[in-house]
């Protein structure tokens, strides 16, 4: 085991993706080992030394970001990546949580397998996937990190460690009992039938596994992970279409949801969006919005897919001659570049600004979205702050980057985050459907749940953490852990 306290190498660990500030710490432990993991916490736990788990750095929540104590890095669990093979379409592999997803998928293509879920930061540790139920432009076919988990081995606050497969324990009349842990009350709260990240995972006959996915370190530190994997086909169209109205592009991003079958994402980029892209490519035509999309292919039906695909395009005034086709490495690399070109773009903008971005991760049904949209729109229009809107529009989940340069704009756009966080509520969605609560959103949680299921969080992780040593911060304020349980 490794342990620093440079302060070159301590300042790494005090920011992540959020733009959260502020956070200090004396020291940084490298543990190699589930085993080690275990004594780290063992010992922390008996002092009462908070511990902040740290991944890759790649959440955009602020939940690695720590505030005293100990950060403890997963950066050293990183043991060879085991890929086993079990019939001509399904596989396992084994994983500690500092792997890569990179390195995960890569290993997985050398067997001709795929790990499904696609989160954009391929440089991300599989651990902190998980503990956040990461997913990605995939999502629409395969879904979060969650569903592709079949086995957890977690180590408690105390030192204790769990070995939990899916499929074993389940709570019955949400009571929990788990090796040492017995009887432990599960909140009553019901979550939204929509993409979720937001808070503890709750539902009847719960699943002992899916409490630990999505817990942003604050239940337990996930140490090694057994994972789900399927066939590789290879196969894949993809299209960048635009269009000459933002109603039009919308509306074939419905027929895409009904019609197309084996379809992988439909992602939507408004106006704005396109206009911060054109800059860096100059070839994207003067459009109101852009549809990027995949689906996979088989020989014998790529050519009616084309036809079908065509028709509906021109059907819902794209610019046919302009869309943008890849069947190819080479030919998606150009998609894919123009794709992930726009966080780039956002991020050079907030770096020249001096402000963070105001970024929003909500999700609401889909009968929910178009109004959603239209709020969006009118409200930052109003505002007069720069801003772009893209992302999943299939899963009714689109990403609102506001772009103040100001003090005055930076408040008034978090008043603006508070307006939409209550419209989605009401409108059955979610806070966050990817990206987790950490340290940056409690308020937006409690207005989803309410204050009552806010203390059933905190009360919970209490039965797992009695001491509160674990991820302090995360998911809700650290001064409701002192009334939990009360």
């Amino acid at each position: 085991m490794i342990i620093k306290s440079d302060p070159d190498i301590i300042k790494s660990f005090l920011e992540d993706n959020s733009g959260l500030r502020g956070g200090y710490v004396k020291e940084v432990s490298f543990p190699e080992s589930t085993e080690e993991v275990s004594l780290i916490l063992s010992k922390a736990n008996k002092e009462r030394v908070p511990v902040t788990v740290a991944g890759n750095g790649t959440g955009v929540a602020g939940g690695r970001v720590p505030f005293g104590g100990l950060v403890l890095s997963t950066e050293r669990l990183n043991k060879n990546i085991e890929i086993k093979r079990l019939d001509d379409k399904n596989g396992k592999a084994k994983v500690h949580a500092g792997a890569m997803l990179k390195d995960l998928k890569e290993a997985a293509k050398k067997e001709g397998l795929l790990y499904p879920p696609d989160p954009t930061e391929d440089t991300a540790y599989i651990g902190g996937n998980v503990a956040t139920n990461a997913s990605g432009a995939r999502g629409f076919k395969y879904g979060p990190t969650r569903r592709y988990i079949s086995g957890l081995k977690v180590v408690l606050a105390d030192g204790t460690i769990l070995d939990i497969k899916r499929g074993e324990s389940f709570a019955k009349e949400r009571l929990l009992n788990l090796k040492e842990k017995t009887s432990i009350k599960l909140p009553s709260y019901t979550m939204p039938s929509v993409k979720n990240a937001a808070g503890y995972y709750i539902h009847d006959n719960l699943d002992a596994v899916d409490l630990f996915i999505g817990q942003e370190g604050t239940l337990g530190i996930i140490s090694e992970i057994e994972l789900d994997l399927i066939h590789e086909s290879g196969d894949i169209l993809s299209f960048f279409a635009f269009f000459d109205s933002d109603k039009n592009a919308r509306n074939f991003a419905s027929a895409l949801k009904r019609n197309l079958k084996e379809a992988l994402s439909v992602e939507y980029f408004d106006i704005n969006s396109l206009a911060l892209l054109k800059d860096k490519f100059p070839y994207i035509p003067d459009a109101e919005a852009a549809l990027f999309f995949e689906k996979e292919k088989s020989k014998d039906d790529i050519d009616a897919t084309l036809e079908e695909i065509s028709g509906s395009l021109k059907k819902n005034g794209a610019f046919y001659d302009q869309t943008l086709f890849a069947q190819n490495e080479n030919e998606y690399k150009k998609l894919f570049d123009l794709r992930h070109g726009l966080p780039e773009r956002v991020n050079e903008i907030v770096k020249a600004n001096g402000f963070p971005k105001v970024g929003t991760d909500i999700a609401v049904p889909e009968e929910g979205l178009d109004s959603m949209l239209s709020l969006y729109k009118t409200t930052l229009e109003r505002s007069g702050i720069p801003y772009v809107i893209f992302g999943h529009i299939a899963e009714c989940h689109l990403h609102v980057n506001t772009l103040p340069s100001s003090e005055k704009e930076y408040n008034h756009a978090k008043e603006i985050y508070i307006k939409f966080v209550e419209a989605a509520v009401k409108l059955g969605g979610t806070v966050s459907a990817e990206h987790g609560i950490g340290k940056l959103k409690h308020k937006y949680l409690e207005k989803m749940y309410g204050p009552k299921a806010i203390r059933e969080m905190a009360s919970l992780k209490k039965a797992f953490d009695p001491n509160c040593i674990l991820g302090v911060g995360n998911i809700f304020p650290k001064e409701l852990l002192n009334k939990a349980g009360d």
